[in-house]
């Protein structure tokens, strides 16, 4: 499939939530939210507020949270040495700025039962790409977008169960997007999430 078609609260609480959550502004230890994605979190959606500065116990904050974003107000705290109701304001803070976009898991896809994985890259009209990211959204898999400069526009990462599944993807779902010029499928033989901490 190389070318296509042409042309403070209670501890031991976890942070919690999905992309775009937001907290209820609940008096426990964790910022926790509600379901959905803001709209103003999308780059390119509406011109976004510049967020404030970091400073080094932001940063930490950060690269705690990247780490294991199952860790505690309490862990945070202690750990860059704040209290746990200035650690609470700060990674609210930090989400309401669209730092922080959500709480997740790696995921080990091929164990998850997503056996194929790739790369596509994407040629499209002009001015199109709003339209095209909304479709992207769509697909089952996606779990990576970028507009990108060079020989071509998109570039799109899909786990799907099989290969298969990623050919009826590519050549079913991304082609009949008219926005969609060309494609080129680039199968992933193995994968690795780097360790923040290596």
């Amino acid at each position: 499939m190389a070318s296509e078609r042409m042309a403070d609260g209670r501890d031991g609480e976890r942070p919690e939530g999905r992309s775009g959550d937001r907290p209820e502004g609940r008096s426990g230890d964790r910022p926790e939210g509600r379901s959905g994605d803001r709209p103003e979190s999308r780059p390119g959606d509406r011109q976004e507020a510049l967020p404030r500065p970091l400073d080094s116990i932001d940063r930490d904050i950060l690269h705690i949270l990247h780490t294991d974003g199952r860790a505690s107000i309490r862990a945070v705290a202690e750990r860059v040495h704040v209290s746990r109701a200035n650690a609470y304001a700060r990674i609210n803070r930090l989400i309401d700025d669209g730092v922080i976009r959500g709480f997740g898991a790696r995921i080990n896809h091929e164990r998850a039962g997503q056996g194929a994985s790739a790369y596509i890259t994407l040629k499209i009209v002009q001015n199109t790409w709003r339209t095209v990211r909304e479709h992207l959204r769509t697909l089952p898999g996606a779990s990576h977008i970028a507009l990108v400069s060079g020989d071509f526009d998109v570039l799109l990462l899909v786990h799907t169960p099989d290969n298969r599944a990623l050919r009826e993807l590519v050549l079913t779902r991304l082609q009949s997007i008219p926005e969609v010029l060309s494609t080129r499928t680039l199968l992933v033989f193995e994968e690795d999430d780097l360790d923040p901490d290596s």
